[in-house]
Parts: C-alpha cells; structure tokens; sequence
C-alpha cells in the first residue's frame, strides 16, 4: 500500500480512510486523472535485489513530506508489468469491496493527497513464506503524517506477492487492509516471524 488509496499498503490507503471506505466507488471515468511529473527513469540499483530491498523500496517511494515529489519511475520499476494493487474496504451497505487499480492509477489517484499530506508508510512487522521464485510477505505497516509522528494516523497489512525471473525480483500483487473500529491487528502480526 491514498486520497483515495494511499498505502498499498503499496500503499495505498484511503486520505480519510473511515470517510473513503464508506462511499461508494466513483466511476472511473469520472475520477480526476492526473499525471505524475517526468522524471529520470532509473531506480537504486539495489531495487529488485532481493525481497528485503523491493519491499523496502516500496515503502520509501511513496513517503515524504506535503508537496515533495515522489521517484513515480522508481515505484513504476519494482511492479511487473500487469500487477495490480488492490484495497479490501467496507461498504455503507455491509460487506466488503476489493478496489483494484493499475501502478498508474495509484499514481494517478494519490497526487493530489501526496501534495497536501505528509505521507510516510513504515513497515512494523512481517512474516515471509518462499517456495522456489515465489515469495508471499505479509508486512504490516503503519501511516504517519511526520517521520517521528509519536503514533499512526493509521495501521493494516500489506499482503505482497513477489516473483523471481532469474535476474531480479518484481511485485506481481498488492493487496491492503487497514484496521478500523471492527478490526484490529493480532498480536501475531506486530512481531516479524
């Protein structure tokens, strides 16, 4: 995981998040599209190394200060090219929605909060599971407005699946959840396994 979909965990988010998860989804064509400002296409060069070094470079890409630009070419270069990043929000009606976007559509989505909010997505706790070139992370995060925020504004779990194509390690998937007022995290998921 912002605005409309911060944390993946990908972040992604939600800017109010008991506010956005209990509206109805917004037709896409009537969502505001914006664009992520050119810059370098290169990335660290440690990116994709290693799962510890894609995941971290995931949270840091997306955390900064208000109106900082974000290295959008460096969070377009730790995805695979058809991954998708989703969110699993309560609707006003009961249940639940998965909300699924493109890398460019939580670009696109999360400007506008990235320029007005200070956003930074840490990683708390994780428990990884690895068979062959798969690697499932279970990462719970935490949202502050400042790095040195005395508490979150926010908490969830970053499901992350990863593959290895024998050169680097890619994001395949995203999924998020945040913890509201019916759910909250166990124990187990506050201490890394």
């Amino acid at each position: 995981m912002i605005a409309r979909c911060f944390p993946f965990a990908f972040a992604a988010l939600c800017a109010s998040a008991a506010a956005a998860q209990h509206q109805p989804p917004v037709p896409a064509a009537a969502q505001p599209v914006q664009t992520a400002p050119a810059q370098p296409a290169t990335s660290k060069e440690a990116d994709g190394a290693s799962v510890d070094s894609t995941v971290g470079a995931l949270y840091e890409v997306i955390s900064g200060p208000a109106g900082a630009p974000r290295n959008w070419n460096r969070m377009r270069a730790l995805f695979a090219p058809d991954a998708r990043l989703s969110t699993i929000v309560p609707q006003s009606g009961g249940g639940f929605a998965l909300r699924s976007m493109t890398v460019e559509d939580y670009i696109s989505r999360n400007m506008s909060a990235f320029n007005t909010n200070g956003f930074y997505e840490r990683e708390i706790a994780r428990s990884t599971e690895t068979f062959g070139q798969l690697v499932h992370v279970f990462s719970t995060y935490e949202l502050l407005r400042a790095p040195h925020d005395a508490k979150p504004f926010l908490r969830g779990i970053n499901s992350i699946q990863l593959y290895h194509d024998g050169k680097r390690w890619w994001i395949a998937n995203l999924v998020w959840r945040a913890e509201d007022a019916n759910l909250t995290l166990p124990e187990r998921y506050l201490q890394s396994r």
